[in-house]
């Protein structure tokens, strides 16, 4: 995984694909089955950031692959 600085406040991550479904599915395990020290907010916040995820999977999905000649 690489991180860099796009501008001040916004990281750019460049992650291989298990890297990246390894940091969500620890997200998703902490929002299913969320600590009551979790504050509430945080959590909404988290399940937040997995919804707007998914829709971007979606997107993906539906977008040519690199290098597959389309």
């Amino acid at each position: 995984m690489r991180l860099e600085w796009a501008r001040p406040g916004v990281v750019r991550a460049t992650a291989h694909a298990y890297e990246l479904a390894a940091l969500v599915s620890a997200a998703r395990l902490v929002a299913e089955s969320a600590s009551p020290e979790i504050p509430p907010g945080t959590l909404e916040d988290l399940r937040q950031i997995l919804d707007d995820y998914d829709a971007q999977v979606a997107r993906l999905r539906k977008a040519p692959f690199p290098g597959d000649g389309a």
